[in-house]
């Protein structure tokens, strides 16, 4: 334990010198698994942190997405504003649909947030004079940090979004070693428990669900400045759906869990399009399979195989001594 915190900047300078050896097209995989990646975080901390399942995030990454996109069209091509449009958007949207929503638990929570879902989806989509409709949003300038310094190169692009994935990424490791996500737990693991000592599981749900939907809103802010194009697709249910699928096969509720699901959903779907159409069936099987064989994912799959072949050392014992020890009979009398 004692090198774990070397592990972290470690693999950021191995990210930092990925470019100087790998072609642009698996830098920009890349950048799309770092952006993923923030979105299946963002999911984590609801159905990993807090128990809450959510079929209606892909609502928060299409708000920041259009939001961060609009604003670069029509206000300014400043990277930072379209970013803050994004997430304000996905604030409100969150407290809005948190407000009915967390109310809710189980199965009906997860059909409030879908239908949610579809209600912006359905707003999106006929939107036509603002949103585009069908065909989307087009016209994203690309990045612009201020002072006539524009990242158009696809290289400065993932090395910005690389920064933005590592603040996110330190910023939820102490989220979830925090006393608020210490409570969360404890709601995910006994809610009426949690009752009974004081806290108030409400208003502690409705935070976990606005800084859920705010990141998810960042995700779409970095989606839509990478690619320049935002489309009603990414709004549908079926996004929302294949983010919890990586949370689900990369870990729940641990923190490099569902970057390694993103990661292996993008490379695994950037695999099997290039040869076959039906690549969802193979995606869905694979599901199908890490639910019944390894419910804990890809993180509980390596968890295992540590445990399997570092065995621990061995207690030297000395002879002398006895091995069971005499501990002494106390009474009440004691203390």
């Amino acid at each position: 334990m004692r090198n774990l915190p070397v592990k972290g900047p470690l693999l950021f300078l191995i990210m930092v010198f990925v470019p100087f050896f790998l072609s642009i097209f698996y830098v920009n995989l890349l950048t799309e698994i770092f952006i993923l990646g923030v979105f299946a975080l963002s999911l984590n901390i609801l159905v990993g942190q807090t128990g809450m399942v959510s079929l209606g995030h892909a609502a928060f990454f299409g708000s920041g997405a259009y939001a961060a996109g609009l604003a670069a069209i029509h206000v300014s091509t400043n990277t930072f504003l379209s970013i803050a449009a994004g997430l304000l958007a996905a604030f409100l949207l969150a407290v809005i649909i948190g407000l009915f929503s967390t109310k809710a638990n189980g199965f009906y929570f997860l059909m409030l947030t879908l239908a949610c879902s579809q209600i912006v989806y359905s707003i999106i989509y006929q939107w036509r004079t603002v949103t585009g409709g069908s065909n989307g949003l087009t016209g994203i300038a690309p990045i612009d940090l201020g002072a006539n310094i524009v990242l158009s190169n696809q290289v400065w692009v993932y090395y910005f979004i690389l920064v933005v994935f590592t603040i996110v990424l330190v910023f939820i490791n102490r989220f979830l070693h925090s006393p608020l996500g210490s409570v969360l737990i404890g709601i995910k693991e006994n809610e009426e428990r949690m009752k009974s000592i004081g806290y108030n599981t409400a208003l502690y749900k409705n935070i976990s669900f606005i800084i859920a939907g705010t990141l998810g809103g960042l995700s779409g802010s970095l989606y839509v400045i990478f690619n320049g194009f935002i489309s009603p697709a990414e709004v549908y249910w079926t996004a929302s759906g294949s983010v919890l699928i990586m949370v689900l096969i990369g870990g729940a509720g641990t923190l490099w869990g569902p970057v390694i699901g993103a990661a292996f959903i993008v490379i695994l779907e950037t695999l099997i399009s290039s040869y076959m159409e039906n690549w969802m069936m193979i995606i869905g099987a694979v599901f199908i399979i890490f639910v019944i064989f390894a419910p804990d994912g890809m993180v509980g799959i390596l968890n295992a195989l540590k445990k399997f072949f570092v065995q621990p050392k061995k207690l030297e014992v000395d002879a002398d001594e006895p091995i069971i020890k005499p501990i002494k009979q106390e009474t009440k009398m004691d203390g």
